[in-house]
């Protein structure tokens, strides 16, 4: 335990240059949510879901909003830059290495799209992060895919398939509109017959 805990610190050194030292670190949000989940998923092991929960829900209002299911399995080394606003659901299963940005979601597609007398709560519903896998800030990953090993999601990012080995994912960039160009955004509202029309 205590080789984990200094390993966890030195990440948070590695991996966020604004930390100077391992007493700094020990405030960082990785660090509280790491250690919460780990007792938290002891828990959920042992079937004590409503402490888990308990646990999970302390963590979530300590690092202002990672919010890690007890029931995830996640890897050595894990780290959440800033952290706010990250979800990870029940199943997801992270590997070693793993670096999340804030606001990041790692969800299922939802019970919606369940049909009648077909969710299984043993199936995993949630996504499959390989070793060394960097997900972006506010990228969202749904669904039971598998993001291969060294795969690198882009901030922003919609992901609802398996992601290969070493690939490069991104969204869609912004654009800037050649001058004296009109964007879309700004185009004036059309009317019937196509008409544009003024506020």
């Amino acid at each position: 335990m205590h080789r984990r805990a200094a390993e966890t610190l030195d990440v948070v050194l590695a991996r966020d240059p604004s930390v100077r030292t391992r007493g700094e670190a020990l405030l960082h949000p990785t660090v509280i949510a790491l250690a919460c989940h780990r007792a938290g998923h002891r828990l959920h092991r042992r079937c004590h879901y409503r402490s888990a929960r308990l646990v999970s829900t302390v963590a979530k209002v300590l690092t202002g909003g990672i919010e890690i299911h007890p029931g995830a399995r996640i890897g050595r080394r894990f780290f959440v830059d800033h952290g706010s606003g990250v979800v990870i659901g029940e199943t997801a299963v992270i590997g070693d290495d793993v670096s999340l940005f804030h606001q990041v979601t790692l969800g299922s597609t939802g019970w919606w799209h369940d049909g009648p007398g077909e969710r299984d709560r043993t199936a995993r519903r949630h996504p499959r992060l390989g070793n060394g896998v960097t997900v972006g800030a506010g990228a969202t990953l749904l669904g039971p895919i598998t993001v291969g090993d060294n795969a690198l999601i882009g901030a922003m990012s919609l992901v609802t398939s398996d992601v290969p080995d070493k690939s490069r994912v991104r969204a869609v960039p912004a654009s800037i509109p050649s001058p004296g160009t009109t964007s879309p955004a700004h185009e004036p509202p059309t009317g019937p017959a196509g008409k544009k029309t003024h506020r």
